[in-house]
């Protein structure tokens, strides 16, 4: 089943739609996901440099999340839409706990969460599956960065 199109008009139903569409991202035709996730790029440069700053404020916004892509997809009558991109957003930005902000890493970064969020291998497949609400569509984002993460963090070693 394809889930329905959201209008643009949708954005304007409140900050949660707003943030949890990825401030118009999400209504990208195609790969609304990639497109969502870009939006942690420039996210990314405005976190703070240390890392207990950036863990409170990755906090804060995987709070966040969870109220925004529920409310959205309470909004939308559609679990998890796919124009709902927020996750996406966190996601990227766990992936890049700690890492060097340079051109090559964000691009790195960027595509080390996208395939894991894309291939969902297990356990994030089953966290899809099962667990559902706003904790349900930032989870399996969330657990999706932690496989990026550690890849992350093995080539930091390795190289």
């Amino acid at each position: 089943m394809k889930p329905a199109t959201i209008k643009a008009s949708a954005l304007l139903d409140g900050p949660a739609n707003f943030l949890a569409l990825g401030a118009g991202l999400g209504l990208a035709p195609k790969a609304p996901g990639t497109f969502g996730t870009l939006l942690g790029i420039p996210l990314l440069f405005l976190m703070p440099q240390s890392l207990p700053g950036y863990l409170a404020v990755l906090l804060v916004l995987s709070v966040i999340g969870v109220w925004c892509c529920h409310q959205c997809a309470h909004s939308l009558g559609v679990h998890d839409h796919p124009g709902i991109v927020w996750d996406e957003v966190v996601g990227y930005l766990i992936t890049m706990i700690a890492v060097p902000r340079s051109a090559l890493w964000v691009v790195v970064g960027f595509a080390a969460f996208r395939f894991f969020d894309i291939l969902k291998p297990w356990p994030i497949s089953w966290i899809d599956r099962q667990v559902h609400g706003g904790l349900g569509i930032m989870l399996d984002d969330m657990l999706a960065a932690l496989f990026a993460l550690a890849v992350m963090h093995t080539l930091l070693y390795l190289f």
